[in-house]
């Protein structure tokens, strides 16, 4: 068969559902083949956009989203994206196009060596130089991006390739079981824990899967140990009882922060030195369980007593099944902090100053939102109060970026979110800069009649810098920009645009255009100027009364 044929039918075999992404000429036999399988093309306005939505749609699914671009300009713009999948552990794979490499007519024009760009920031990446190569390449293109940790792959399928004849036939994904701890480990750290006196559970971005999460929730049911989670493990467990401690938005001298010098040791579940460490180890007696799919990577603030190395939902379902709940765990301070924290942070909450508090625009979207409902966020300021005040009843149900921390990343996820979920409410959160970066998807999700409430938070700057800019004591330089009329701006592509101008009109608002099918926009000005304030000093000095 024709080779691109026999490509299209490989993804096929790997359960691709849909290619997110913008094809090139040099993509027009792949195009055919595409338009002739079961597979969905999703036709974006940018590459960058579709590189976000196919690795938001891994993050979810556990699949592998699956991204195309032509050659040159177009692969150029999926570097973004690639970056943003393998720092955060997406499954993703990225197709490219190139010219004819058999014979070119051309020389360079466009040519750049795409396979070499992507080799630093992917998990693997291939030039396909015969259609006979086609089934073991896009096998373990999948395979790879696929196995713990995900990421990111590349395959460029040149023009002249795609045209061929090939006779090859496909191989089948293979059945993985992964690994299993040692039982040694398992038994030795059901000793540690049984032994500690304050023990507390951390769980990280590794312990975001299905199967983990719930394997978790019976330990929790089980032992009554108080959890905490960093920023990409927030909703694993429920964040709403009173065992769920806080997240760790801030570098130190939040409330989270007395749990974790109070522990004599800590069960940390899914670390990825990807994220920012949410503590600092040192030779305090304090000890750490590194619980695991691969083994720790030991440096002058990690430096784990005990590695409990496999599957980690099997690591933990074995603990569980081997513990007994001790009489001399000594847990009561840690239900002192988690009151501690609701009540201030409900203080903080009820603030109807306007421009809006950010600390009162969370609570409203929690409000506004189902349980089961999909917040994304862009990167900005407003991350750290989503991490921090946010509670997320299911895992990834807070999609939020601690890995590359990328702007314009923000609406593509709420599209690939809703696509994958259309049943469920999605909202996604943009700073005015972080949303002009990828606006012009506006078009795509109404396009797709895709209905999701698209937020920006407006201060006329890049907030987050001119915030540290402030902090540093610099002057203020450089980062002040205007903005479009974003309700015009949203009706000028046939979404409807809203406005709100008092801190009390944001939930009916918002309630309203959930309830409505439609693209909804809504301007909403917000105040950060209390950031230090808030952060500096009220959390601080209220958690070191504890």
């Amino acid at each position: 068969m024709k080779a691109s044929d026999l490509f299209v039918r490989a993804l096929e075999a790997e359960g691709v559902e849909y290619v997110f992404g913008i094809p090139g000429e040099e993509n027009l036999d792949l195009l055919e083949s595409l338009r002739n399988s079961s597979i969905k093309l999703i036709l974006t306005r940018h590459e960058q956009g579709a590189g976000f939505m196919a690795a938001t749609y891994g993050r979810l699914t556990g699949k592998v989203g699956v991204c195309l671009s032509t050659l040159g300009p177009g692969a150029t713009n999926l570097v973004t994206p690639a970056a943003y999948a393998q720092l955060g552990a997406m499954p993703m794979l990225m197709i490219t196009g190139q010219k004819p490499i058999k014979s070119s007519k051309q020389g360079r024009f466009q040519v750049i060596d795409v396979v070499d760009m992507m080799r630093p920031i992917t998990k693997y990446t291939a030039q396909v130089v015969s259609g006979d190569r086609i089934p073991s390449i896009v096998r373990e293109a999948f395979r790879l991006a696929h196995e713990e940790r995900p990421g990111a792959v590349h395959i460029e399928l040149p023009e002249d390739i795609s045209d061929e004849n090939t006779r090859a036939k496909l191989i089948e994904p293979s059945v993985v079981r992964r690994p299993i701890a040692e039982y040694k480990a398992i038994a030795k750290a059901t000793d540690m824990i049984e032994a500690a006196k304050s023990p507390v559970l951390l769980i990280g971005a590794g312990a975001n899967r299905k199967l983990t999460a719930k394997m978790l929730k019976e330990f929790v049911d089980k032992t009554g140990i108080p959890y905490i989670t960093t920023q990409m493990g927030k909703g694993v467990l429920d964040e709403s009882g009173d065992l769920f401690m806080g997240n760790t938005a801030l570098s130190d001298g939040d409330f989270v922060h007395r749990v974790i010098s109070r522990a004599d040791l800590i069960i940390n579940v899914g670390h990825d030195v990807v994220e920012k460490p949410p503590f600092f180890m040192s030779n305090n007696g304090k000890k750490v369980i590194h619980i695991n799919f691969d083994s720790a990577a030991v440096d002058p603030v990690y430096f784990p007593q005990l590695e409990v190395v496999g599957d980690i939902a099997n690591s933990i379902w074995q603990i569980k099944e081997n513990i007994s709940p001790q009489d001399s765990w000594k847990l009561d301070f840690y239900r002192d902090v988690h009151d501690a924290y609701i009540a201030h942070r409900e203080e903080s909450e009820d603030d109807d100053r306007f421009p809006i508090l950010p600390e009162r625009f969370v609570r409203d979207i929690r409000r506004a939102m189902p349980k089961n409902g999909i917040v994304t966020l862009d990167n900005g300021v407003y991350k750290i109060w989503f991490a921090r005040n946010y509670p997320a009843y299911f895992p990834n149900t807070l999609l939020l970026d601690n890995a590359l921390a990328t702007m314009g990343a923000g609406l593509p996820s709420a599209m690939a979110a809703k696509i994958v979920y259309p049943e469920r409410s999605v909202i996604t959160v943009c700073g005015d800069g972080g949303f002009m970066m990828n606006s012009q998807e506006m078009e795509t999700a109404v396009r797709l009649n895709l209905h999701i409430v698209v937020i920006i938070l407006r201060d006329d700057a890049y907030g987050m810098i001119k915030w540290k800019q402030a902090n540093m004591e610099f002057e203020n330089f450089g980062l002040d920009y205007g903005n479009p009329d974003f309700v015009k701006y949203a009706e000028s592509y046939g979404a409807k645009g809203w406005r709100v101008d008092s801190a009390d009109g944001l939930l009916p608002l918002v309630e309203k255009c959930l309830a409505e099918p439609a693209v909804h926009l809504i301007d909403v000005p917000v105040d950060y100027s209390l950031n230090d304030e808030t952060l500096n000093k009220t959390i601080r000095e209220r958690s070191q009364e504890l």
